[in-house]
């Protein structure tokens, strides 16, 4: 399970891309419970999104040239540049080359050999989320890809694992067991990561949202279904069967 124990190769923060910053927060906090936190003119439009008084997840103004609004996932590094350089040389590429944000940490903006796109983190001051797993908070991950966890093996050293009955790769980071297991790589002809946050009730939260998936239990796993933001942005909502 994802946990706020950063080690490298955990994903330990996210972000959302929106042309609308209003609106897409209004969206999540009917959708999720979030509340906006703008950090200020100084941020270049980027803030925080609480819920309950907890940081979980961050937004800001779509930055790159042709960008559509979508989730980033970023990964825990302790030496962002070297990460970098391990992503080109697995034949991924460097969207935005690392640098730092004031004194809260490094991080660069990557992307895949198939496409998908992902971020790495060097902690500073920050080392990521406040929460997951909880309400409102970050609860799983997916690499939905038409390629399997190589690259990522390569530039993170994460462990995959096969569950006997379960389709996919199931992933860990280096070093730790089974309850670490963050995410799974999911077969599509498409490549990207998809976010699950954790909520008590997927039927009511997906009654305010644009449905993808609909909401479906999935054995061991919980009730799960994928939503789509008023922008295109994908995300999916879990609530979570307790061990």
């Amino acid at each position: 399970m994802l946990t706020t124990d950063f080690v490298p190769g955990a994903p330990n923060w996210i972000d959302l891309g929106s042309p609308d910053l209003v609106a897409s927060a209004e969206f999540y906090g009917r959708v999720l419970g979030w509340t906006h936190v703008p950090l200020g003119p100084e941020a270049g439009g980027y803030g925080y999104l609480s819920c309950e008084g907890t940081t979980v997840a961050a937004i800001g103004p779509l930055s790159e040239p042709g960008a559509t609004s979508a989730w980033t996932v970023y990964f825990a590094a302790p030496d962002a540049d070297a990460v970098a350089r391990s992503v080109t040389a697995s034949g991924g590429k460097v969207r935005l080359e690392p640098f730092d944000i004031f004194t809260s940490g490094r991080m660069a903006q990557l992307t895949d050999p198939a496409g998908a796109e992902f971020a790495v983190w060097q902690a500073g001051d920050l080392a990521g989320v406040d929460a997951v797993s909880t309400p409102g908070a970050l609860t799983w991950i997916e690499l939905h890809s038409p390629a399997d966890a190589s690259f990522y093996r390569s530039v993170f050293d994460w462990e995959v694992q096969v569950i006997p009955g379960a389709p996919g790769q199931f992933l860990r980071p280096a070093g730790t067991g089974q309850g670490r297991l963050f995410g799974a790589v999911v077969e599509d002809s498409e490549a990207y990561w998809l976010p699950y946050f954790e909520v008590s009730d997927p039927d009511q939260a997906a009654a305010s949202a644009e449905v993808l998936v609909e909401p479906h239990d999935l054995d061991g796993v919980g009730r799960i279904a994928v939503l789509v933001d008023p922008f295109g942005a994908r995300f999916g909502i879990m609530s979570s069967v307790t061990p």
